[in-house]
């Protein structure tokens, strides 16, 4: 049996090189798909750990509280509100509870020299923030009760695109009209991509009272982030938050605490939803070369008739024929897999380039395109295989060269 195996390897390989260029080209098809799976899976594995490593490297006593039942991953996709003025008093009081700051998100017009992009985040919220997410100013100061109502902090590159500066200390901004002074920039965080939903290197950040006063004297908080003494206290805030925001709400749970993984978890949800698609989509293409194989390999079979005929003379059986068809495919394919694997990574480095995080290596992407190689392979080479079994050895032995 071992003897047969590396006849039919041998077999394989020699078949293989002496059509090379057409071997090389039937594996594009593979390489391409298995390399957009690759590429695909590789991405958003690395995206689902951004929220999660966020929430770690701020050490992990991180609570986040959204209005309503479903976690969406843009707080700013809430239309309205249940979360309370009176509900941040409550959950301040709660023990071990160290910070708590309101999220109350705005859009409208930003102007300054120039209009920034519709859609600019307007976060409305206190001095507390700064704590909870570890903002970093590196010009002027955050917000501060000390100061005048109407300043603002603004992202690094919200000051350029506004006035064309990181250097904008002192300088007036127009926020839905009313105008604020600039007293901060922010350090850059290079994270669109985060807990609260913000794009902090392009937003504005006012005071809470600001954004009550040109919300129409609205108060609409869409989150409140709350930062906890210690890991190991943070369950025990979560459940008397809990209770804190049932009592305000009179016994209706139209909350939702989250921590951990939780915080992470309708992120994820949303990038293992893409990642599906884009996984089917690439499937295509897999189709398409496993066709290619399964063409390739007929091909075969008809140009080595007479030799199928010879080793069934000489006392091959039929699964010895199968045998050394789907060895010849599986080279094919797992050639074109180990190729689309390396290929992905390339390409997943090259796209990451332009994005917030890397691309994530797992034993787990690795056994899928290897999976996928080898099913290929097995799949569509069975037919050509089993239809070379098939033969006659008396008709096949007519078949001349």
């Amino acid at each position: 049996m071992r003897f047969l195996l590396f006849s039919h390897l041998e077999n394989a390989r020699n078949s293989l090189r002496s059509h090379r260029s057409r071997s090389l080209l039937t594996m594009v098809g593979i390489t391409i798909g298995v390399a957009s799976i690759t590429t695909i899976l590789a991405l958003s594995v690395g995206a689902t750990g951004i929220i999660q490593k966020q929430v770690d490297e701020l050490g992990g006593n991180i609570a986040i509280i959204r209005p309503g039942t479903q976690q969406l991953t843009n707080t700013n996709q809430y239309s309205s509100s249940t979360l309370t003025e009176n509900d941040m008093l409550s959950i301040a009081m709660v023990e071990h509870v160290i910070a708590a700051a309101p999220l109350m998100l705005l859009t409208g017009a930003v102007i300054g020299d120039e209009q920034a992009t519709p859609g600019t985040p307007i976060v409305a919220t206190t001095p507390a923030l700064a704590d909870i997410n570890q903002l970093v100013v590196r010009d002027g100061q955050f917000l501060d009760t000390s100061i005048n109502r109407d300043t603002a902090v603004i992202g690094a590159q919200l000051s350029i695109d506004l006035f064309g500066s990181e250097q904008t200390i002192g300088k007036t901004v127009q926020i839905r009209g009313s105008p604020f002074t600039i007293v901060g920039i922010l350090e850059r965080q290079n994270e669109p991509i985060n807990y609260s939903g913000v794009d902090f290197d392009a937003a504005v950040i006012i005071n809470e009272e600001s954004g009550k006063a040109i919300n129409n004297g609205v108060t609409q908080i869409q989150q409140i982030n709350v930062q906890t003494d210690s890991v190991a206290n943070l369950d025990r805030a979560i459940i008397d938050m809990n209770q804190a925001l049932l009592r305000n709400h009179f016994g209706e749970a139209d909350f939702t605490i989250l921590s951990g993984e939780a915080i992470a978890q309708p992120t994820n949800d949303l990038f293992s939803i893409f990642a599906t698609i884009g996984v089917a989509i690439a499937g295509i293409s897999l189709v398409v070369g496993g066709i290619g194989v399964m063409n390739i390999m007929l091909v075969t079979v008809a140009e080595r008739t007479r030799e199928i005929g010879i080793r069934k003379a000489v006392g091959a059986s039929n699964s010895d024929i199968v045998w050394q068809f789907i060895i010849e495919s599986l080279f094919l394919s797992i050639g074109g897999g180990i190729a689309g694997y390396v290929g992905g990574y390339i390409l997943a480095f090259g796209i990451s380039t332009f994005l917030p995080f890397d691309p994530a290596f797992t034993w787990e992407i690795a056994g899928i395109a290897a999976a996928t190689s080898l099913t290929v392979g097995v799949l569509f080479g069975l037919y050509p295989a089993v239809r070379a079994a098939k033969k006659d050895p008396i008709d096949a032995l007519r078949q001349y060269d």
